[in-house]
């Protein structure tokens, strides 16, 4: 569909005809390019105090002809002048951030502003710069007073005065003339140059023909000058033809953006920049074609909305008002609004199927005519239509199964549809669909008209025998047709109309509930969260203190080197137990009890709990028993683990070898927190003996026990190096 013919269905046509009055010069609707770039200058120009360029012609034909090499005419010469030195105006200006770059990147060649200079601001060639040119302009000054004066003599004449209509010099194509009756011949000689509507004569005497040849000469001197400067300037443009055709663009651009900027403050119109969905939300818009409209607010985020309800109650205008919306904001035009709460998405194109389509010419009837309008959609995507009483021309049943297929098929390709409908059997077909949006046009039942307000979340009645009497259909005409029609009709359309709201209000309700779902899940893994950071809170303040008794141990282990003590071994021993008793000191948790089988997740291990004693439990992990204290473990919503418990578990064994020089562990087989003791201890040991270097004997398999004598003895105070055995990764070497 042309810009046009969709401008008038839209009843856009007088508001397109005042914008275009605030152009410079006509061109098209749309500005070429990046539509979010457009607006950022639109918006900047807006906060700008500047005066719009000047009415000026369009310069295609002009810039093609100097392609050719052609030669231009003084005036149009003059019409590329006033557009750069428009632009230098602007350059005058305090201008924000973009449109100083912008002025400042045109960059006006030299030799063009020597021909701007030679120009005075009405368009002719300032002969102050030229002594020829000055002195026959000064000439010709004079020559034209002389002419003025001698006429002023000639009127004065007695014998002249029962001829002459007024006393008045009269110019007629530029020329000195007097006005005379029928029969001056006979008392002055003088040429006829035109006649007036009255039927005198308006005459120039012979007696002043020397004082015209000689005005004639100098024009004609005068034109040959002229004639070279054109030639000239025609010469120097035709040089710096690319630059003339890159200027002639960005006055174009620039007119665009300052009629926008006047017509909006002129009007007290908006702009609102399309965004990257298809929603669309109008608040307080008002169509610009209605005088005094009231303000529609509608919110529109699904791929159909039907609008149904009273006649003559404003739905075609809500369809027009949505329409008009999108063709407005598309091309940045401004309207009346809320803009802050106004929200409108972006489509690649528009249609509104809104005339009847029949023709006799064609020999195509209102329905076939509309179903050859749908037919084009079908090659259509990401676009937006209107279609005005969608079932016109055909049997309302058939067509609102037809139509509903068409719809959603036509959906499917991302295009959005407003309808209007006086049908309740569409409504009612389309009503369970979650990308249906209906819209009931409201009527005043007590004062028996439109409110030209609409109800979302509805369907509404077509109030037919309300508006025929409103409209002046006699009364008992009416009360007839509502006879004929019969109140089982009437309450089959209530029906239709209170079960479609009932699925809406459902559909409504199902829809808050998945949103209170959705909102305890989130609040439930937000705790989930905090109870994990204040788990790992907790464990580093227990790290912290376990540092701060390391660090104890190891002053007393020192000073069990100066002087070996029983009382100090015991000491030593008791500390050991209190740390087990502080490990293994029950934790408060909030968590559901924990039985044997539960899927578990300890540190960053899942496991599954094989047995439980009043603060701990043995748990398998990776196919290795571990005894852990029961407030480190977490309930994991993970499946169990499968495990063949049988060939997993295995009998703790150690053995330590001591010598003179080194002490050997192994603690393949023990329970993590039982190996990382008896580690300690050795550890221990070593340091009261004055052991230098220890094997520690954890095997290789899954590596969870080897991670946890690492972590371990990266923690150790006394610890100066420690790496695994070549050769054998299933041994440590501990230097101490």
């Amino acid at each position: 569909m042309s810009d046009i013919s969709l401008i008038k269905k839209l009843d856009l046509d007088t508001y397109i005809e005042t914008f275009q009055k605030f152009l410079a010069r006509a061109k098209d609707i749309p500005i070429q390019g990046d539509i979010n770039i457009h607006y950022r200058y639109i918006k900047e120009l807006s906060n700008v105090d500047f005066t719009p360029p000047k009415e000026s012609r369009a310069l295609e034909v002009e810039l093609n002809r100097l392609k050719k090499q052609a030669l231009l005419s003084l005036e149009d010469i003059f019409e590329f002048v006033k557009i750069i030195r428009y632009f230098r105006y602007l350059r005058t200006l305090t201008l924000p951030h973009l449109l100083r770059e912008w002025m400042e990147a045109i960059v006006v060649p030299d030799e063009i502003m020597s021909i701007i200079a030679s120009f005075d601001d009405e368009g002719r060639i300032d002969s102050s710069r030229d002594s020829e040119l000055l002195e026959i302009d000064a000439l010709l000054k004079n020559n034209k007073i002389a002419i003025r004066e001698s006429l002023k003599r000639i009127v004065n004449q007695k014998r002249l005065q029962e001829f002459l209509v007024d006393s008045q010099i009269h110019y007629v194509n530029d020329e000195e003339t007097i006005l005379v009756r029928g029969g001056f011949s006979g008392v002055i000689k003088a040429s006829v140059i035109a006649r007036s509507g009255a039927g005198y004569f308006y005459v120039l005497p012979q007696t002043l023909s020397d004082l015209k040849d000689k005005e004639a000469d100098l024009l004609s001197k005068k034109e040959v000058i002229l004639l070279r400067y054109a030639r000239e300037f025609s010469a120097t443009f035709t040089k710096h033809e690319s630059f003339l055709k890159f200027i002639n663009r960005e006055f174009d651009r620039f007119d665009n953006y300052q009629a926008r900027v006047f017509f909006a403050k002129a009007k007290d119109y908006e702009f609102v920049l399309p965004q990257k969905d298809d929603t669309i939300c109008l608040e307080s818009f008002k169509h610009p074609a209605l005088s005094d409209p009231k303000p529609v607010s509608i919110n529109f985020d699904k791929k159909i909305m039907l609008i149904t309800g009273v006649n003559a109650g404003g739905k075609t205008m809500l369809l027009k008002s949505i329409l008009s919306s999108v063709y407005m904001s598309k091309y940045l035009l401004p309207f009346a609004c809320d803009v802050s709460k106004t929200k409108i998405g972006h489509f690649s194109a528009l249609d509104a199927i809104i005339d009847d389509p029949q023709s006799v010419k064609n020999d195509i009837s209102t329905f076939a005519g509309r179903m050859s309008e749908f037919a084009e959609l079908f090659k259509q995507k990401d676009m937006i239509v209107g279609v005005d009483e969608v079932e016109l021309g055909t049997d309302s049943d058939e067509a609102a199964s037809l139509f509903r297929v068409i719809l959603e098929s036509l959906s499917s390709r991302n295009i959005k549809f407003i309808i209007t409908t006086h049908h309740k059997r569409l409504a009612a077909l389309m009503a369970s669909s979650r990308e249906v949006e209906l819209v009931a046009a409201l009527y005043d039942e007590k004062r028996r008209e439109p409110t030209y307000t609409f109800l979302q979340g509805s369907i509404g009645k077509s109030y037919a025998f309300e508006t025929a009497k409103r409209y002046g259909i006699p009364k008992h005409i009416v009360a007839k047709a509502i006879e004929v029609h019969g109140e089982d009709k009437e309450r089959l359309g209530e029906l239709i109309e209170r079960s479609s709201t009932l699925e809406l209000q459902m559909r409504e309700k199902l829809e808050a509930l998945k949103q209170s779902k959705e909102r305890y899940e989130k609040k439930s893994n937000n705790l989930e969260i905090l109870a994990e950071q204040m788990m790992h809170e907790q464990k580093e303040e227990i790290s912290k203190m376990e540092k701060i008794y390391s660090d104890a141990l190891a002053k007393v282990q020192d000073a069990l080197k100066v002087q070996e003590s029983k009382e100090g071994r015991r000491a030593l021993n008791e500390a050991h137990k209190i740390k087990q008793k502080a490990q293994r000191a029950p934790k408060e948790t909030k968590q559901e009890p924990l039985n044997v089988g539960d899927s578990i997740k300890y540190r960053s291990y899942r496991g599954e709990i094989l047995s439980m004693q009043s603060s701990s439990a043995t748990i398998l992990v990776e196919g290795m028993k571990m005894s852990v204290p029961l407030s480190e473990l977490k309930r994991s919503k993970l499946p169990k683990i499968e495990q063949n418990r049988a060939n997993d578990i295995k009998k703790s064994k150690v053995s330590v070898d001591k010598n003179s020089a080194s002490i050997s562990i192994k603690l393949i087989g023990m329970f993590g927190d039982e190996a990382i003791d008896k580690l300690d201890r050795a550890i221990s040991d070593a340091l009261v003996n004055g052991i230098s270097e220890m094997q520690v004997i954890h095997g290789g398999g899954k590596g969870i026990l080897a991670k946890l004598v690492k972590e371990y003895l990266l923690g150790h105070p006394k610890i100066k190096h420690f790496y695994k055995m070549q050769g054998n990764l299933g041994v440590t070497i501990v230097e101490l």
